[in-house]
């Protein structure tokens, strides 16, 4: 199947790429002139928020995977989440009906829902829409955290536990998380491909537990070889107006919809995603030993 996809030069993007090419399928990545690609895709230019030079790259597909996505505004630049969730969304929508590529698979957000509290679940959710009014033949996937080598949550906090003497717990930590590993979300978007069951269905992915963030925390510590990691409680009405404060500076980790999402919690029960797709969900202890 010719697949054109968009993101292939991210984290989630690049693993769906290798794997649509082992599993047979020809490859066409939208690209900036600067982006990166594994081998043996191949590239063409375009911008999501530019409908015509995504009609001219995608003209020949038979289906779109569509992974594009942002955790941090950068409104000075024009990067918003309504310009590249909703917007750039529907321009992929509408440019897929205009060279008649049928199957359309969307990256979304667990989270992602009418009246949404965060303007990150918000435009996945009108993004979301887009898709489901489009008359395509479209699949939607709803991941949580997705971890993995090179990931920016995992590797990106076994850094921070190596060298903090104590860690922030946001509240009291209980908010639950079901962090899945990245081959099993891979997994779902390739085998959606050639499963017509999947077809006007939108799935909840997460790993096979309900972790409380504290939990993650101390998993997390265990497997770069501490035996606890100490921690202390930062209370969220102190740490609400700090994250607001330094959230404009690019350096700082955290934004308050960042913050907003982390306290609200990020689970969800994935048996069907499992059962449909045929897979056993890595457990998280099991699937961050990359971080050693």
């Amino acid at each position: 199947m010719k697949v054109f996809l968009t993101g292939a030069s991210g984290f989630v993007g690049r693993e769906i790429a290798n794997r649509l090419i082992r599993a047979g399928h020809e490859v066409r990545c939208l690209v900036h002139s600067n982006s990166q690609l594994p081998d043996g895709l191949q590239a063409v230019q375009g911008d999501i928020l530019q409908k015509e030079s995504l009609i001219s790259a995608m003209r020949g597909c038979e289906a779109v995977v569509h992974l594009v996505g942002i955790i941090r505004e950068s409104p000075k630049r024009g990067v918003t989440f309504q310009k590249i969730h909703a917007d750039g969304t529907k321009n992929m929508v509408d440019a897929a009906r205009a060279v008649g590529a049928q199957r359309f698979l969307q990256m979304s957000a667990l989270g992602a829902r009418h009246g949404a509290t965060s303007p990150y679940h918000q435009t996945k959710w009108s993004a979301e829409e887009h898709v489901r009014a489009s008359g395509l033949d479209w699949t939607i996937f709803r991941p949580s955290v997705i971890y993995g080598p090179g990931d920016g949550f995992v590797s990106l906090l076994a850094g921070v536990l190596r060298r903090a003497p104590l860690f922030p717990i946001f509240g009291n930590g209980r908010f639950p998380l079901s962090p899945v590993a990245l081959h099993d979300v891979a997994d779902g978007f390739v085998g959606a491909l050639t499963r017509s069951s999947t077809s006007g269905q939108a799935y909840e992915v997460g790993g096979p537990e309900a972790i409380p963030y504290r939990d993650v925390i101390q998993t997390i510590g265990r497997a770069i070889g501490k035996r606890k990691v100490p921690t202390f409680t930062a209370p969220i009405p102190l740490v609400r107006p700090v994250v607001s404060l330094m959230e404009r500076f690019s350096f700082f980790p955290i934004t308050s919809s960042m913050l907003t999402m982390l306290v609200e919690g990020n689970s969800c029960d994935s048996t069907r995603y499992a059962s449909e797709f045929g897979l056993s969900l890595t457990r998280f202890a099991e699937g961050i030993a990359y971080v050693r």
